[in-house]
């Protein structure tokens, strides 16, 4: 019986690092595409620099988006 309660427990705390890591990943990728659509806009930086940027923080935020998303919510 104490074995299951570990587990479970176990399993609600990887769930929730999941969310947690999944909503820093969304932050990151809104804060990169922001920056990179102001500095697109001001002409400031390298293009190739920006493009990198920009291509990073979409990868960050979809992958945001689909941990929250796909992790259930067991608490």
């Amino acid at each position: 019986m104490l074995f299951v309660f570990i587990q479970l427990k176990l399993k609600l705390n990887i769930m929730n690092v999941k969310r947690t890591f999944g909503t820093i990943l969304t932050i990151l990728g809104i804060i990169g595409l922001i920056y990179t659509g102001i500095a697109i806009i001001q002409r400031n930086g390298d293009a190739v620099t920006l493009i990198v940027v920009g291509i990073i923080a979409i990868i960050f935020f979809l992958t945001g988006i689909s941990l929250v998303r796909n992790t259930k919510d067991e608490a």
